[in-house]
């Protein structure tokens, strides 16, 4: 199937599994070790539920171990010594949950440079600055974890099986991309992928879930799993602004570092309304299901 070339609208798109992956990958080697210094809080409402001294205390001393995925969560492994009434130290370990929201941006940053003015949470390191930047304030850096409990499987990994996918589409009378969209069938798929998965299987995004037959569960599943490693794998090459210190540019949400004019997201048909599929020449057309723009092509996608 011929590979169009379309540029993400980010306004009203939400970073998913691929971008956030992407994100992790550049700020583990760059948080690993580093200890916290101090917290400042500019914008409470993004801890939710957790509140600005809890994080301003527990922080502090704490080195950073790793960084890690889930879904479209960024999970920050951190380790604090505590002093027992023995005076020993007592080493704890605790994690802080992340998630960019709509438009969340995640970025170290040199001591001395000026911190953005929708900085949301400022981690001050042994090296460096750790920034939350947020212009709307959807995104969420926060102690707890209960966003987490309710996640599906990952898509990445053995846990998503086509067994087990076939099995909760079969419960399912929803169209079958607005059951995508649901995080407790499949990790981290949003808008966005699932569009392009549902083409590239060849399966109509109005088709009731428990109506699809088992082969085309199985293309969809491989779909889901090959659109969503082959992005994180372009992202990985790209040179990208982190800090959006060169303005937004809507490439993978954090901006193209200079001088990467002309790289663009291979999407085929996300945003492509009008245009013509790649591999039929049909327009792509746009519907909204559950308030959400689905794209697709009428002829490819007939089943």
């Amino acid at each position: 199937m011929f590979a169009g070339f379309g540029k993400r609208a980010t306004l009203a798109a939400m970073p998913e599994l691929p971008e956030v992956e992407v994100l992790v990958r550049h700020l583990d080697p760059l948080l690993r070790g580093r200890r916290v210094k101090a917290v400042e809080v500019r914008r409470p409402r993004v801890l939710g539920p957790t509140s600005p001294s809890a994080l301003s205390s527990r922080l502090p001393g704490a080195r950073f171990e790793r960084v890690e995925r889930r879904a479209k969560y960024l999970i920050f492994h951190l380790r604090k010594g505590n002093r027992t009434r023995t005076g020993a130290s007592e080493p704890s370990t605790f994690r802080l949950i992340g998630h960019l929201g709509m438009t969340g941006r995640m970025f170290v940053q040199p001591v001395k440079a000026p911190l953005p003015k929708h900085a949301a949470v400022v981690v001050r390191l042994d090296r460096g600055v750790f920034v939350y930047e947020d212009t709307r304030y959807f995104g969420r850096l926060t102690l707890d974890e209960s966003s987490l409990a309710k996640l599906g499987p990952e898509p990445l990994n053995g846990e998503f099986t086509v067994e087990g996918f076939a099995a909760a589409l079969k419960r399912s009378a929803q169209a079958v991309k607005v059951r995508l969209l649901d995080q407790s069938l499949v990790a981290g798929v949003g808008n966005i992928y699932a569009s392009e998965a549902l083409y590239r299987a060849g399966v109509s995004p109005r088709k009731a879930a428990r109506r699809l037959r088992q082969d085309e569960v199985a293309r969809l599943h491989g779909a889901v799993i090959a659109v969503l490693r082959e992005a994180v794998e372009f992202g990985s090459t790209m040179p990208l602004d982190w800090s959006g210190q060169a303005g937004r540019d809507g490439l993978f949400y954090y901006g193209s570092a200079p001088d990467t004019a002309g790289y663009e997201e291979r999407l085929r048909v996300y945003d492509r309304a009008g245009q013509p599929c790649g591999c039929c020449g049909t327009m792509i057309r746009r519907i909204a299901q559950a308030a959400r723009s689905t794209f697709y092509c009428p002829r490819c996608q007939r089943s």
